[in-house]
Protein backbone atom coordinates (compact mmCIF):
# COMPACT_ATOMS: atom_id res chain seq x y z
CA UNK A 1 0.00 0.00 0.00
CA UNK A 2 1.66 3.75 -1.24
CA UNK A 3 2.21 5.80 1.54
CA UNK A 4 1.81 9.75 0.10
CA UNK A 5 2.92 12.71 2.32
CA UNK A 6 0.73 15.57 1.85
CA UNK A 7 2.74 18.45 2.90
CA UNK A 8 1.18 22.12 2.61
CA UNK A 9 1.61 25.25 4.17
CA UNK A 10 -1.60 27.63 4.28
CA UNK A 11 -1.64 30.79 6.34
CA UNK A 12 -5.70 31.63 6.02
CA UNK A 13 -7.02 27.67 5.46
CA UNK A 14 -7.44 27.54 1.67
CA UNK A 15 -4.35 25.73 0.57
CA UNK A 16 -5.23 23.23 3.69
CA UNK A 17 -8.74 22.73 2.06
CA UNK A 18 -7.14 21.58 -0.88
CA UNK A 19 -4.81 18.96 1.01
CA UNK A 20 -7.68 17.53 2.93
CA UNK A 21 -9.70 16.72 -0.63
CA UNK A 22 -6.12 15.34 -2.43
CA UNK A 23 -5.57 13.32 1.01
CA UNK A 24 -9.29 12.02 0.51
CA UNK A 25 -8.37 11.38 -3.48
CA UNK A 26 -5.40 9.67 -2.70
CA UNK A 27 -7.47 7.16 0.13
CA UNK A 28 -10.68 6.42 -2.31
CA UNK A 29 -7.47 4.40 -4.00
CA UNK A 30 -7.20 2.20 -0.56
CA UNK A 31 -3.83 3.88 -0.02
CA UNK A 32 -2.74 6.25 2.63
CA UNK A 33 -2.38 9.75 2.93
CA UNK A 34 -0.18 11.54 5.64
CA UNK A 35 -1.21 15.26 6.04
CA UNK A 36 1.96 17.67 7.23
CA UNK A 37 2.93 21.74 7.54
CA UNK A 38 5.45 23.36 8.09
CA UNK A 39 6.06 26.28 10.90
CA UNK A 40 5.41 30.28 10.40
CA UNK A 41 8.47 32.12 9.96
CA UNK A 42 9.43 35.23 11.56
CA UNK A 43 9.17 38.15 9.28
CA UNK A 44 11.40 41.27 9.83
CA UNK A 45 9.33 43.63 12.46
CA UNK A 46 7.13 41.09 13.51
CA UNK A 47 7.04 39.30 16.70
CA UNK A 48 6.69 35.54 16.45
CA UNK A 49 3.35 34.42 18.08
CA UNK A 50 2.83 30.26 18.59
CA UNK A 51 1.03 28.51 15.97
CA UNK A 52 -1.81 26.36 16.40
CA UNK A 53 -1.22 23.98 13.89
CA UNK A 54 -3.94 21.59 12.03
CA UNK A 55 -1.47 19.05 11.25
CA UNK A 56 2.14 17.82 12.62
CA UNK A 57 4.74 19.92 11.43
CA UNK A 58 6.64 17.50 8.57
CA UNK A 59 10.03 16.04 9.82
CA UNK A 60 12.85 15.07 6.99
CA UNK A 61 11.80 11.33 7.91
CA UNK A 62 8.15 11.97 6.68
CA UNK A 63 10.13 12.54 3.43
CA UNK A 64 12.16 9.37 3.60
CA UNK A 65 9.24 7.30 4.37
CA UNK A 66 6.48 8.39 1.54
CA UNK A 67 5.82 7.34 -1.56
CA UNK A 68 4.56 9.96 -3.35
CA UNK A 69 4.27 13.78 -2.41
CA UNK A 70 1.62 16.38 -2.64
CA UNK A 71 3.45 19.77 -2.46
CA UNK A 72 0.84 22.92 -1.55
CA UNK A 73 1.11 26.53 -0.89
CA UNK A 74 -0.92 29.63 -1.16
CA UNK A 75 0.60 31.73 -3.90
CA UNK A 76 2.89 34.56 -2.72
CA UNK A 77 3.23 37.01 -5.52
CA UNK A 78 3.48 34.12 -8.45
CA UNK A 79 5.34 32.27 -6.06
CA UNK A 80 5.36 29.36 -3.34
CA UNK A 81 5.54 31.19 0.31
CA UNK A 82 8.55 31.19 2.03
CA UNK A 83 7.75 28.80 5.26
CA UNK A 84 7.47 25.62 2.49
CA UNK A 85 10.62 27.40 0.74
CA UNK A 86 12.28 27.35 4.17
CA UNK A 87 11.32 23.75 4.35
CA UNK A 88 12.47 22.70 1.10
CA UNK A 89 16.26 24.58 1.36
CA UNK A 90 16.46 22.44 4.53
CA UNK A 91 16.42 19.38 2.55
CA UNK A 92 19.77 19.52 0.77
CA UNK A 93 20.89 16.30 2.89
CA UNK A 94 17.93 14.00 1.09
CA UNK A 95 19.07 15.25 -2.11
CA UNK A 96 22.46 14.45 -1.83
CA UNK A 97 21.19 10.73 -0.89
CA UNK A 98 18.96 10.61 -3.69
CA UNK A 99 16.16 10.10 -0.98
CA UNK A 100 13.42 11.55 -3.24
CA UNK A 101 14.35 10.03 -6.48
CA UNK A 102 12.07 8.59 -8.66
CA UNK A 103 8.86 9.13 -6.78
CA UNK A 104 5.86 10.92 -8.06
CA UNK A 105 4.91 14.42 -6.99
CA UNK A 106 2.16 16.31 -7.36
CA UNK A 107 1.90 20.40 -6.47
CA UNK A 108 -1.06 22.59 -5.60
CA UNK A 109 -2.19 26.10 -4.42
CA UNK A 110 -4.66 28.26 -3.47
CA UNK A 111 -4.74 32.13 -4.22
CA UNK A 112 -7.37 35.20 -4.04
CA UNK A 113 -7.42 35.79 -7.52
CA UNK A 114 -8.62 34.33 -10.66
CA UNK A 115 -5.04 35.65 -12.39
CA UNK A 116 -2.97 36.03 -9.45
CA UNK A 117 -0.42 33.73 -10.63
CA UNK A 118 -1.60 30.21 -9.71
CA UNK A 119 0.14 28.93 -12.26
CA UNK A 120 3.92 30.49 -11.82
CA UNK A 121 3.41 29.20 -8.45
CA UNK A 122 2.79 25.81 -9.27
CA UNK A 123 5.46 25.91 -11.66
CA UNK A 124 7.67 27.36 -8.70
CA UNK A 125 6.87 24.21 -6.65
CA UNK A 126 8.21 21.71 -9.52
CA UNK A 127 11.51 23.16 -9.46
CA UNK A 128 13.17 22.29 -6.36
CA UNK A 129 11.06 18.49 -6.67
CA UNK A 130 12.92 18.28 -10.15
CA UNK A 131 16.44 18.88 -8.47
CA UNK A 132 14.94 16.21 -6.14
CA UNK A 133 14.71 13.41 -9.41
CA UNK A 134 11.22 13.45 -8.57
CA UNK A 135 8.72 12.03 -11.46
CA UNK A 136 6.02 15.37 -11.64
CA UNK A 137 2.32 14.36 -11.63
CA UNK A 138 -0.16 16.91 -13.62
CA UNK A 139 -3.58 16.63 -14.32
CA UNK A 140 -4.16 15.70 -18.23
CA UNK A 141 -7.13 17.27 -20.52
CA UNK A 142 -9.04 14.03 -19.47
CA UNK A 143 -10.44 15.34 -16.61
CA UNK A 144 -13.74 16.78 -17.52
CA UNK A 145 -13.19 19.37 -14.57
CA UNK A 146 -10.31 21.29 -16.49
CA UNK A 147 -12.58 22.26 -19.12
CA UNK A 148 -15.42 23.32 -17.32
CA UNK A 149 -13.74 25.57 -14.33
CA UNK A 150 -14.55 29.03 -13.84
CA UNK A 151 -11.98 28.95 -10.62
CA UNK A 152 -8.99 27.04 -10.41
CA UNK A 153 -7.48 24.12 -11.68
CA UNK A 154 -4.74 23.46 -14.55
CA UNK A 155 -2.92 20.96 -16.07
CA UNK A 156 -0.06 21.85 -14.02
CA UNK A 157 -2.22 21.07 -10.57
CA UNK A 158 -4.78 21.59 -8.79
CA UNK A 159 -6.13 24.71 -7.46
CA UNK A 160 -8.47 27.27 -5.92
CA UNK A 161 -9.35 30.18 -6.01
CA UNK A 162 -10.93 31.71 -2.15
CA UNK A 163 -12.22 35.00 -1.90
CA UNK A 164 -14.29 37.03 0.95
CA UNK A 165 -17.56 35.33 -0.64
CA UNK A 166 -15.93 32.39 -1.94
CA UNK A 167 -14.14 30.34 0.57
CA UNK A 168 -15.02 26.92 -0.34
CA UNK A 169 -13.76 24.98 -2.88
CA UNK A 170 -16.27 25.20 -5.87
CA UNK A 171 -17.45 21.68 -7.03
CA UNK A 172 -15.10 22.13 -10.23
CA UNK A 173 -11.90 22.47 -7.99
CA UNK A 174 -13.41 20.07 -5.43
CA UNK A 175 -13.51 17.33 -8.41
CA UNK A 176 -9.64 18.22 -9.28
CA UNK A 177 -8.25 18.06 -6.20
CA UNK A 178 -9.59 14.72 -5.57
CA UNK A 179 -8.45 13.33 -9.17
CA UNK A 180 -4.90 15.06 -8.66
CA UNK A 181 -4.47 12.90 -4.97
CA UNK A 182 -6.04 9.33 -6.63
CA UNK A 183 -3.84 9.96 -9.85
CA UNK A 184 -0.94 10.50 -7.43
CA UNK A 185 -1.45 7.62 -5.38
CA UNK A 186 -1.89 5.09 -8.23
CA UNK A 187 1.15 6.65 -10.21
CA UNK A 188 3.04 5.76 -6.59
CA UNK A 189 1.54 2.40 -6.24
CA UNK A 190 2.27 1.31 -9.94
CA UNK A 191 6.07 2.53 -8.47
CA UNK A 192 6.19 0.69 -6.00
CA UNK A 193 5.57 -2.78 -7.84
CA UNK A 194 8.97 -2.32 -9.93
Amino acid sequence: MAEVLVLYYSRHGGTRKMARLIARGIESTGAVATLRTVPELVVAGETATPQQADDPFVTLDDLKNCDGLAFGSPVRFGNMAAPLKHFIDSTSKEWLAGTLIGKPALVFTSGSMLHGGQETTLQSMMLPLLHHGMVIVGLPHSEPALHSTQGGGSPYGPSHITSESRRQPDNDEKDLAIAGGKRLAMIAAKLQER
